[in-house]
């Protein structure tokens, strides 16, 4: 049995969630579904990211205590638990969970205790959305590249870590493929911006300047960690490091991967600054990081920022969590840019589902009903029992490479061999011959009804981590033993809303 863990990045709480992030916690959860029904051994977190100065930017421009302000929308993101059908194992808010400050202090302090820290004065280019300092060469036209603003000049005194010590390690854990950058564009980019040389890099802000909010630098209370440096560590904190670490030996250094799902936008701090963390720290290195490009609307990236948002839990209140997930998982490229439309999640649902597997199921029940009075005999081969036959292993190659597109279309191409199989053999044909006494055709008509049963039971078990209610209540229709239940809608078509006031902020 393989143990995973597996985690998400944390969102800051500026703001509610929307779809980008729906994307990322949707793929790490059909990960951890999917690894459940293998047999492995899942432990799956997720959770929020408090201590941003950014948070407290936002509570100060709505009039709110930062605290309150930053609990609301922790209870936002919480919330999508429910409305996507997520099954994650453990939720941690870094400015409350008392797991998270004392695995900082202690990550802080191994490095520490490795002289990986010095103090000096700094001025720099800052964008407060990345919370991140930029060089003029990293700039476009002068402005963020991931935000398009321009920086502000920021001249302070900051604890500084020695991420140069460790650039010629990372760069050789890459290429080996002993910490896994997927996809490879991104790997490349990685490895591009490694081998242009690394500085070293500020750690700390002062306390002044973020009104005390954050974690204090050990032994010098007028600095308080970088949100950055700081937030990386939840992956170990929340696993007891600092407290009570037997969570953090079963899951981080005996766990067989450690997997990081995260946007491109911050593969820098995991590929590299979280990379070097842990290296200065002795503690083992995450096993494979998985990065997603990023979802557009109306040709523009998704962003709580500036405000051009797709609320992921009232999409799924119209449409569904599976339809959300199902789209998310379907259509969205590995690589490049998907643009988002209320249009194209309605036309790739009702393909798919209504349309797809939830004809296949109501066809294959209601032939079962008129012909054989709901039951089955045992499997027979064919056509379709080979597709299905395939796609465990076929599912299993496309998720190990982290491409839910491929998975979800192995799915689809099984589901068309088996309404090929209806419209090849034609049982109203063979039910017909039977009545007239061809005993091979009753046979034949046999063979074919439990085959379809089986491939049924199969897609809707193979289809359960994409979307897990639509499954649930396919392996309720299909019965289970020689039984099956009454044909029915398994996916009701969807209709666009009359108007769209829900797509967009």
């Amino acid at each position: 049995m393989t143990t995973r863990y597996l985690t998400t990045s944390i969102p800051y709480v500026n703001a509610e969630p929307h779809l980008g992030f729906a994307l990322e916690i949707v793929e790490a959860d059909t990960l951890a579904r999917h690894a459940r029904l293998r047999g492995d051994d899942v432990r799956f977190l997720t959770g929020t990211d408090d201590n941003a100065l950014k948070n407290v930017a936002a509570a100060a421009a709505a009039g709110v205590e930062t605290a309150d302000f930053v609990a609301a929308n922790a209870e936002r993101f919480a919330g999508l638990r429910e409305s996507l059908e997520l099954s994650y194992d453990d939720f941690i808010r870094t400015g409350s969970d008392p797991r998270h400050a004392p695995g900082v202090r202690k990550l802080w302090q191994r490095c520490a205790e490795n002289g990986d820290f010095y103090q000096r004065r700094y001025t720099g280019l800052y964008c407060a959305g990345c919370e991140q300092f930029y060089v003029d060469a990293e700039l476009v036209d002068g402005r963020c590249p991931e935000h398009g603003t321009g920086p502000d000049v920021v001249e302070e005194t900051n604890w500084f870590f020695r991420l140069s010590r460790y650039q010629d390690r990372i760069i050789d854990l890459i290429e080996s493929d002993v910490v896994r950058v997927n996809p490879a564009q991104r790997r490349n980019e990685v490895l591009a911006f490694l081998r242009s040389g690394l500085a070293d890099v500020s750690v700390s802000r002062p306390a002044l300047r973020s009104g005390g909010w954050g974690i204090p630098v050990p032994n010098d209370p007028s600095q308080v960690i970088y949100v950055w440096w700081e937030a990386l560590g939840n992956y170990v904190s929340a696993l007891g490091y600092g407290t009570d670490d037997a969570a953090y030996r079963d899951w981080w250094v005996n766990s067989d991967e450690r997997i990081h799902l995260l946007g491109k936008g911050v593969i820098r701090f995991h590929a590299v600054y979280w990379l070097a963390q842990l290296l200065s720290a002795g503690e083992p290195l995450p096993t494979a990081i998985l990065v997603h490009d990023y979802l557009t609307l109306n040709g523009a990236k998704i962003s709580k920022s500036s405000r051009n948002t797709v609320d992921p839990g009232e999409l799924a209140g119209h449409f569904g969590a599976d339809s959300v997930r199902w789209w998310l998982l379907r259509d969205v490229a590995k690589v490049g840019e998907t643009d988002f439309t209320a249009a194209r999640l309605v036309d790739r649902v009702n393909a798919d589902l209504a349309n797809g597997l939830g004809n296949l199921v109501n066809r294959t029940l209601g032939i079962v009903h008129k012909y054989r009075a709901g039951r089955v005999s045992e499997t027979s081969s064919g056509p379709f029992a080979e597709a299905v036959g395939r796609l465990p292993a076929s599912i299993d190659d496309a998720l190990a490479d982290a491409d839910f597109r491929t998975a979800t279309a192995a799915i689809g191409a099984a589901v068309e061999e088996g309404n090929r199989l209806i419209e090849t053999v034609r049982p109203w044909e063979l039910f017909r011959a039977e009545q007239s006494g061809d005993a091979a055709a009753a046979t034949r008509l046999d063979g074919l009804l439990a085959e379809l049963v089986a491939g049924c039971r199969e897609l809707a078990r193979e289809i359960g981590p994409f979307v897990p209610a639509f499954a649930a209540r396919l392996g309720i229709q299909l019965g289970a033993g020689d039984r099956v239940g009454p044909p029915e809608p398994a996916f009701p078509r969807l209709e666009l809303p009359a108007a769209e006031p829900i797509l967009s902020r």
